[in-house]
């Protein structure tokens, strides 16, 4: 790090940079289409925003975080429903070098995925696995029989032009592919269009 850069106090460590409103238009999507009984790729439009939460605690264990929501749409459908939404918190643990993402998708998922990481990391690298009792995962009765996840990979990263691109991979065991697995992935770039702040009310 530059010994003249000035970054204040970092108190969400590595989930400082991303507090504001997020956008962006160049998102792909490869994943199994059930109506069409085919993988291919989607492109799409999102929005996310990050907010500071109160300061978490349990027993001696104290963090601060972000809660967020991110929405998708696909390319030619913005004004109708969007095909992906996710709402979930992610959590800054100082003291054990962890960032936590602890994540709720609409289609009944719910994944809880941990990252090692320093308080000026550019990259933040998740994990969670089925059956794994610390970072897993859960789902609904339908997915377990039909479209098992079995493990959940992410990558969340801040680019020097202050955008962040993240990326995802999920392995699913497919009952449509006759029980085969197939990775479920995701990228897309973001650029911040709003700061929480009390100038900028019109950024």
């Amino acid at each position: 790090m530059d010994e003249n850069e000035i970054l204040g106090p970092q108190r969400l460590g590595p989930l400082t940079p991303l507090v504001g409103e997020w956008e962006g238009d160049v998102g792909i999507d490869l994943s199994y289409h059930n109506k069409d009984d085919e993988t291919s790729k989607t492109s799409y439009f999102e929005k996310a925003w990050f907010k500071p939460i109160p300061v978490q605690e349990n027993g001696q264990q104290s963090m601060d975080g972000l809660s967020y929501q991110s929405t998708a749409w696909r390319h030619g459908e913005e004004a109708m429903d969007p095909f992906h939404d996710e709402v979930g918190y992610l959590l800054w643990d100082k003291k054990n070098g962890q960032v936590i993402r602890s994540v709720v998708f609409g289609r009944g998922i719910a994944i809880l995925a941990g990252a090692d990481a320093g308080p000026r990391d550019k990259e933040i690298h998740f994990k969670a696995t089925l059956g794994d009792p610390c970072y897993g995962i859960l789902q609904n009765k339908y997915l377990m029989g039909r479209a098992t996840l079995k493990s959940f990979e992410s990558t969340l990263k801040l680019n020097d032009d202050g955008s962040i691109t993240h990326s995802s991979d999920i392995v699913l065991k497919l009952g449509a592919l006759n029980g085969e697995e197939m990775h479920h992935t995701d990228v897309n770039t973001l650029h911040r269009v709003k700061r929480y702040h009390p100038g900028a009310e019109h950024q």
